[in-house]
């Protein structure tokens, strides 16, 4: 499982991750500090978790046509 998380005081992000990385269950595969890459990867997840929730019939997406008569 993949989680993503934002973080807002900068002065506890060290003792955060600190008390991650001590966890034997739990692999930090990256940290993100640049601003834009932070709003891609959180749009990314988010868009992610809409196809999760089309998969579960809990959210209609609008189809391709749908999409381009909108253009």
């Amino acid at each position: 499982m993949k989680i993503i998380l934002d973080i807002n005081e900068k002065s506890r992000i060290p003792f955060f991750l600190e008390l991650i990385k001590s966890l034997d269950y739990v692999k930090v595969i990256s940290e993100v500090e640049d601003k834009h890459k932070s709003l891609l990867i959180n749009d990314l997840a988010e868009a992610f978790n809409d196809v999760r929730l089309h998969e579960q019939g809990k959210k209609k997406l609008k189809s391709a046509k749908e999409l381009l008569h909108e253009l």
